[in-house]
């Protein structure tokens, strides 16, 4: 969130018709627009994307602060778009319910002025990829003496930056922020240990986030190595799935896009083995937008392989819908919510044969 405008490339070059130019690395390095004077890097990028992220952050602030996050106003922030469809009924007989519990507790006396029903707290994050704005962002806590990355809350280190002698993990070392890794299924059980260790060697608790990104079968297949790898060494770790960046592909036109059924399929496996490997899934990454593009294809508002240019705006990669965005939500709240029935019945099985044994 508020945008760090670095994008990491598997290619330095990109050649359409004949042309070979400079791969687009992200606005705050190079522009979009295949050229050769657009995709010349221009150190004067960083300054206007740090000036963009700060207004983003400013008016999230705004937003966050001055009542539009008040839980009274949840039926406002469904989108018209939504509205007809599936998801969108769903979010407003949820919203009903909150309105309900509003005024329950309004009436046991947590009326809607009090600070927790009117405002909310956020966090950034981004991938921490452009050394040179990394550093120029860096400052030491007068207080601690500690240094922290003040270009976002939380940094995280990608696929091809995680070298374990490179310099993003040794500048990631140096700070002392919340911190992010990347692991696919090309990542060593050892390798993610050792990567661990170095970032957080005291094992200090919420230091450490490894977000994995496989594509569904891939995940079923590696990722219960790397939690026994993890636990074994005793690290204290929390475990978030990326189901998007192992599920891009290109379509037929050329753009990029992502199946919202990979999508899907990789949460479920990333649920099924957490708890087949008795760990806790932790969090989930995903790429969104309120508005309603037509980036990755599926989702039960089809969006076909031949809507893709209707209305794809993304210069990066592809994001899911509000529509999408919600039909996951509801997915992965029905999970947790058949997660918690059955911890709670087997608890309650539990106690009834502790009874019968008294």
């Amino acid at each position: 969130m508020a945008g760090q405008f670095a994008k990491p490339r598997s290619d330095d070059f990109e050649t359409v018709d004949g042309v070979k130019l400079p791969s687009y690395r992200g606005d705050n390095i190079n522009g979009d627009t295949f050229n050769l004077k657009s995709r010349q890097p221009d150190p004067q990028r960083m300054v206007r994307a740090y000036c963009q992220a700060a207004a983003t952050l400013n008016l999230i602030r705004a937003f966050a602060t001055g009542g539009y996050a008040a839980m009274q106003r949840v039926i406002q922030w469904n989108l018209d778009f939504t509205s007809n469809s599936e998801q969108g009924e769903k979010y407003m007989e949820l919203a009903h319910r909150v309105d309900e519990a509003l005024g329950f507790m309004s009436a046991c006396g947590l009326t809607v002025d009090h600070p927790v029903m009117n405002s909310t707290e956020f966090w950034t994050s981004h991938e921490c990829l452009l050394l040179p704005y990394e550093q120029a962002m860096t400052r030491e806590d007068s207080t601690s003496g500690l240094w922290y990355d003040c270009s976002a809350h939380m940094l995280w280190v990608g696929e091809r930056t995680r070298q374990l002698d490179g310099a993003h993990i040794e500048f990631l070392r140096g700070v002392a922020n919340p911190l992010g890794l990347k692991a696919s299924d090309k990542m060593d059980p050892a390798e993610l240990v050792k990567v661990c260790e170095i970032l957080n060697p005291t094992n200090k608790p919420g230091r450490m986030t490894i977000i994995v990104r496989m594509g569904a079968e891939k995940l079923r297949l590696k990722l219960p190595h790397l939690i026994r790898a993890v636990r074994q060494a005793g690290l204290i770790v929390t475990w978030v799935s990326d189901p998007m960046h192992g599920n891009t592909i290109k379509a037929p036109s050329g753009l990029k896009t992502r199946p919202f059924d990979a999508i899907r399929d990789e949460l479920k496996a990333f649920f099924d083995v957490h708890e087949e490997e008795g760990s806790h899934p932790g969090g989930v990454h995903l790429e969104m937008t309120g508005q309603n593009v037509t980036e990755c294809i599926g989702g039960s508002r089809v969006v076909t392989l031949d809507d893709l240019k209707s209305r794809y705006h993304t210069h990066c990669d592809p994001r899911l819908n509000a529509s999408q965005s919600l039909e996951l939500a509801f997915i992965i709240a029905e999970r947790l919510r058949r997660g918690r029935m059955n911890k709670a019945d087997a608890g309650i099985l539990s106690l009834l044969k502790g009874l019968a044994n008294v």
